[in-house]
């Protein structure tokens, strides 16, 4: 397993993923980025956990209304569908984040 730094609203976070898959993860975190930074416009800085929830909450109903057909997918949507080390990835970021979220 590697490891690969990102850097989301300012701050680096290390995250695991799959050998040779750094590049896809650190493209995916900036993809993340620009939505955190894009709610923290609105909204400005009312926290990282906060940010992060309101723009995991944004891509998810992106990926929802992609899969419904209303809208053509982003990217990731597809791409991560097709890359099981990816999924498993984000899926322990999503599983981070519903657990940071119950502490609310």
């Amino acid at each position: 397993m590697a490891t690969v730094t990102v850097e989301v609203n300012g701050r680096a976070y290390p995250v695991g993923c799959a050998d040779g898959q750094e590049a896809r993860v650190t493209q995916l975190a900036q993809e993340f980025d620009a939505k955190v930074s894009q709610v923290a416009d609105q909204v400005g800085q009312v926290g990282d956990l906060k940010l992060f929830l309101m723009g995991a909450l944004m891509l998810a109903d992106e990926l929802s209304e992609a899969r419904r057909g209303r809208v053509a997918p982003p990217p990731v949507a597809t791409e991560v569908a097709n890359n099981d080390g990816v999924a498993e990835a984000l899926n322990a970021v999503a599983a981070r984040l519903e657990k940071l979220a119950q502490s609310f």
